[in-house]
């Protein structure tokens, strides 16, 4: 069999591994990197080459840089300033789209989107907005703001390292830039004038208690005297449940420690406060003999504060739990001291969103040993902007997925960095260091002065900058490694000599004669047009880099063929691989907005489509007009 028709087959299971999404990419690209050595259309030898390939590199450096401006304070900075958009939608719009249009182009896009969904999601709470209104348009937003330069998407950077490969002369930092702001800025102007109207209004989904109904679920039980669960810790409580229900709060001598927090063993007259529905109720009461509310000979206040634990109250789902059986007032609090206050300190919950990249994907919370292992407690899990009204323990978590989760103050912003997920809205957590906004800023602007006075290639520039800010402490070293987003370096690292293989065997140059025996009557332009659809389709159904990877030596087989220079073709490629806007799995940032905006994956083309045909429409003439045949 010829090394061509090899590698087609290689590159067809690997598609089809892409688009059934049962294995995640990295592991996919992993296996046709070493089926193709096996196969002998990469040299053992030179394998693992593509891991150090400036492309990773440059990637990589993107990642770190991107976290130091999360760490440095700019979310603060943005956020203050975005939240001043007050209550019209447009101008909600118009600030938070056009905000993260700009920062995705001096940042990572997915990491820009992770700077300001906190943000939007807060702005929606405040004004009782939906937020499916403002999301979906912030992460498109994203899209085409990584179009503008070098380092916003991995697409660019990989079409600048092909082109060097090519032409001895990569793409520049602001290449990209003619063709990228005048396709941001159309792009936006129709997201926010009409686009937004093609979005889904999730109503009711803004507010912790509106999208978990958690405030119908807070109940309190009892440990008696003849309760199996006396002299039980918590764990031994979850084995003999055979069940994962969290334990919010145990209340004991009138004082109240969180539940993550609780080590000790259950004594009769304890309380649980515990996030249960009837079914789990059922449980507690037959395998631990826990019973439902407070001593009837106790006072009624701690009915009224558990009544309390349901209020609807959208900012203040902490407060509930703190207060749900706190004393009424100071006076009776004098008058009796069994009606005083309980202390929660500590008390702390959490909305966040799963990355695609995180470790929880495709696995439970028992498989994760998410409380031994990160003392977070599950609350409940919400999907398509719906409440999963499964057993906990039974959940597999998917990406885009929305978890409210309950933990230690001082834990959280390690734990769910480490778990790969992203906060959705202020809950009083202390995420970033020390602000070195100015000193991250200086960092970032000498290595892109170095790269446009060609002092020093992408990947050398940018990696200087990322050292120099772990060096500096723009961050700490364990953060700097936690940004590097491993599965993308390794669908990269993996996939550059699978599609190297795929031009020096002639399956590029067979793929380019067909497309050019096809438009053999018609003008370039129309070649250009079908090459841009191509790797437009081909980026909503797998990851647009590895879209960028397998169109790129094609985009130059075809400008060989016709005999004119391949960067108009390469710039097709550029900028079609990175406008996934159909699916919600094309590209992170859809995925990443997809809970929390309570989306259906039927939802993204009503906007997408339009808007790809808007892009296609006004970057072929600037494409032409820039980079001429």
């Amino acid at each position: 069999m010829a090394d061509s028709t090899l590698v087609f087959v290689v590159l067809g299971v690997t598609l089809a591994a892409f688009v059934w999404g049962r294995f995640r990419y990295d592991l996919v690209a992993l296996s046709a990197l070493l089926g193709s050595v096996m196969l002998g259309l990469v040299p053992g030898k030179e394998a693992f080459l593509g891991f150090g390939h400036p492309a990773v590199i440059t990637v990589a450096a993107v990642l770190v840089l991107s976290r130091g401006f999360e760490r440095s304070g700019v979310v603060d900075v943005i956020a203050e300033q975005v939240l001043k958009a007050g209550e019209r939608l447009f101008l909600q719009l118009l600030v938070l789209t056009g905000t993260v249009v700009v920062l995705s182009g001096i940042m990572n896009n997915v990491g820009a989107l992770a700077l300001l969904l906190p943000v939007a999601m807060r702005l929606a709470r405040e004004h009782d907005a939906s937020p499916s209104l403002l999301l979906m348009p912030l992460a498109f937003g994203s899209l085409l703001g990584g179009l503008t330069t070098l380092i916003g998407t991995p697409p660019n950077i990989i079409i600048a390292s092909y082109r060097g490969s090519v032409t001895g002369e990569s793409f520049g930092m602001f290449s990209f830039f003619p063709v990228g702001a005048v396709v941001a800025v159309t792009g936006l102007a129709f997201i926010v004038l009409l686009g937004w109207r093609l979005t889904p209004k999730r109503a009711g989904k803004a507010t912790t208690e509106e999208m978990f109904d958690t405030a119908n679920y807070l109940v309190e039980v009892r440990v008696g005297e003849e309760a199996k669960a006396v002299g039980w810790s918590l764990q031994e409580l979850q084995q003999a449940l055979e069940e994962t229900i969290p334990v919010l709060a145990v209340v004991r001598d009138e004082k109240r420690r969180a539940g993550h927090a609780f080590h000790g063993s259950l004594r009769e007259g304890d309380i649980l406060l515990v996030e249960a529905g009837p079914d789990e109720m059922k449980l507690l009461e037959d395998k631990a003999g826990l019973t439902l509310g407070a001593e009837p000979e106790e006072s009624e206040e701690e009915d009224d504060a558990a009544q309390g634990a349901r209020e609807p109250d959208v900012a203040t789902a902490q407060k509930d739990l703190a207060e749900a059986d706190g004393a009424s007032g100071e006076e009776e609090e004098k008058q009796d001291k069994e009606k005083k206050g309980v202390d929660t300190e500590g008390l702390q919950l959490v909305e966040v969103v799963v990355r695609n990249d995180s470790m929880m994907v495709n696995r439970t919370v028992t498989q994760l040993r998410l409380h031994n292992q990160f003392g977070l407690h599950l609350v409940a899990v919400a999907r398509d902007g719906g409440r999963l009204k499964q057993r906990l323990r039974d959940i597999r978590f998917r990406a885009g997925d929305v978890l409210l989760l309950q933990g230690g103050e001082s834990e959280l912003s390690e734990s769910l960095a480490t778990l790969g997920c992203l906060p959705l809205a202020s809950r009083n957590l202390t995420l970033g260091q020390p602000r070195m906004l100015l000193v991250s800023i200086a960092i970032f602007a000498a290595a892109i002065l170095a790269m446009v006075l060609d002092l020093l290639p992408a990947a050398v520039a940018l990696s200087t900058a990322a050292l120099v800010s772990l060096l500096v402490g723009v961050l700490p070293l364990r953060d700097g490694y936690q940004a590097l987003d491993g599965p993308v370096l390794v669908l990269l690292g993996a996939m550059i000599p699978v599609g190297e293989a795929l031009e020096t065997s002639g399956g590029a140059a067979l793929i380019a004669e067909g497309l050019l025996a096809l438009g053999s009557d018609w003008p370039v332009v129309v070649t250009l047009v079908t090459l841009f659809v191509i790797s437009m389709v081909l980026s909503n159904v797998i990851n647009n880099a590895a879209a960028a990877l397998l169109m790129a030596p094609i985009a130059a087989s075809l400008a060989s063929g016709f005999g004119v220079s391949p960067d108009p073709f390469l710039m097709v490629v550029a900028v079609s691989a990175s406008c996934a806007f159909l699916t919600p799995i094309g590209h992170q940032s859809n995925t990443l907005v997809m809970g929390p905006g309570g989306y259906h994956f039927s939802d993204y083309w009503k906007l997408g489509l339009p808007l790809s045909l808007l892009v296609l429409a006004v970057a072929m003439p600037m494409i032409l007009m820039v980079w001429p045949l």
